[in-house]
């Protein structure tokens, strides 16, 4: 039996799930999130709780119990909590400048500022020029367009510059050696 799967998943005070079929509808006060279950995969609320079952012990259905426990589970906390990202920006001249809630300019060594625009749920908060957190109630979102704008220019190895991570380290490079 799979760790994962076969954990409760606890539901908090002011969150609505409705299970019907092949369909999970979560709602609660940040938003509303729906999925669609793969599979043979059930899910039923027993009290405040929601449990995760499989059928039987086939390969698919193994794969499938923890994957669908581990997204009910993501959309519980999104619709209660939310999710955010932390994004920093390192480099000199580097810099992110907030253009309302939904878009963020971002000067990144190239000769045009790059401007990102939230997808639908998503919104941008830049407290400092050098720091962007992503923030939405869908984890698969947030941790999509955070990883969109690292891709714009990702930590060189050499000076470290670029867009990383809050909390990610950059292995360093020696440079070439002087004669």
């Amino acid at each position: 039996m799979s760790r994962i799967g076969r954990a409760p998943i606890p539901v908090p005070n002011g969150v609505q799930i409705n299970v019907t079929d092949r369909h999970v509808s979560v709602k609660g006060p940040q938003g509303t999130l729906e999925r669609d279950i793969p599979g043979q995969i059930t899910v039923r609320q027993d009290g405040d709780v929601l449990l995760v079952e499989r059928p039987d012990d086939e390969r698919e259905n193994r794969a499938l119990h923890g994957l669908t426990r581990s997204l009910v589970a993501n959309m519980v906390t999104g619709v209660s909590a939310g999710f955010t990202k932390e994004l920093e920006i390192v480099g000199v001249g580097y810099r992110a400048n907030a253009k309302g809630p939904n878009t963020v300019e971002l000067a990144l060594g190239y000769s045009h500022p790059v401007v990102v625009d939230a997808p639908e749920g998503i919104t941008f908060e830049v407290p400092v020029p050098t720091r962007i957190i992503v923030k939405g109630i869908d984890k698969e979102k947030v941790g999509q367009v955070a990883a969109d704008i690292r891709k714009l220019r990702k930590p060189e190895p050499y000076k470290g510059k670029g867009v990383r991570y809050a909390n990610e380290r950059v292995i360093r490079k020696a440079g070439k050696a002087a004669k």
